[in-house]
């Protein structure tokens, strides 16, 4: 099926139009937990509410720690990549690898797995922002990485509205701008830690239920090391896909500004009955 897109004002060129008509396809496709359901062939809560007790506040915890020591780590590593393309294939088998080795050791290994894949996620992200044309040497755009970890995308009825794109981007924007404002400014920067620590409370409270998501689905005990690579793999596809349509709308609204990026971005037609998991 053919897909149909309204009429838009004709403010960006051709082929920017196209970009902001592919990044809404990518950021509004249907969710990680609804994937995995259609993956698994049953819901995903239903696996979630099989674990230990007591998981689900250690999982909010671990993502929180994960994604910590990735801000650390990730982002820097890439400053000297250079090329245009982005390697997101390498940055699929490394994070396989990863889940291999945590699918066939058990859900015990979370609490170093999960750190390392979030870095390779991170890192993935960071090379996806550079190819769009973002330096990572710009605080704003590391930021910006972080940021995608919070993006779900919508459920299959596309019903969701807490988890739409701008609305999570609403719901981060002032933990956005403080770590960004004091990231800046050396006469607050005995402020910036806290100020990070915030807005990585604030990403990790979403990417937690997606952890948590992910380890239910790892959880299923027949499946081993296998269900670790592929699941591990479709997370990191899915960060990879949302990274790719954030990073478009940021390059657009450094041009044209969010309000008219928005406004264009919800004139576009979305159908979401034929978008493919």
């Amino acid at each position: 099926m053919d897909i149909q897109y309204e009429a838009m004002p004709a403010v960006l060129t051709d082929e920017e139009l196209a970009d902001l008509r592919r990044a809404r396809h990518l950021l509004e496709r249907p969710s990680f937990a609804s994937r995995l359901t259609k993956t698994l062939g049953k819901p995903i809560e239903g696996i979630f509410n099989q674990l230990p007790l007591g998981w689900n506040r250690a999982i909010h915890r671990a993502s929180g720690s994960a994604l910590s020591k990735a801000t650390r780590l990730a982002t820097w590593t890439m400053l000297n990549r250079k090329g245009k393309a982005s390697t997101e294939g390498a940055h699929q088998c490394a994070v396989m690898i990863s889940g291999g080795l945590g699918g066939s050791l058990g859900l015990a290994t979370l609490m170093w797995e999960l750190p390392v894949s979030t870095t390779l996620m991170l890192r993935s992200i960071a090379d996806i922002a550079r190819s769009e044309g973002h330096s990572l040497r710009d605080q704003a755009t590391r930021i910006s990485c972080l940021e995608v970890f919070a993006f779900e995308g919508r459920k299959s009825n596309g019903d969701d509205p807490d988890k739409h794109y701008w609305a999570v981007r609403l719901a981060l924007a002032k933990a956005v701008s403080e770590a960004t404002a004091f990231q800046f400014s050396s006469r607050v920067a005995s402020k910036s830690i806290p100020a990070m620590t915030r807005l990585i409370s604030a990403v990790a409270s979403r990417f937690g239920i997606m952890v948590s998501e992910q380890v239910a689905a790892k959880a299923i005990p027949i499946i081993g090391a296998a269900s670790g690579m592929t699941i591990n793999l479709m997370f990191m596809t899915h960060f990879q896909t949302i990274a790719r349509g954030h990073f478009v709308i940021k390059r657009l609204e450094k041009k044209y500004g969010t309000e008219t990026v928005q406004e264009l971005y919800d004139s576009i037609a979305m159908p979401y009955q034929v978008e493919k998991y």
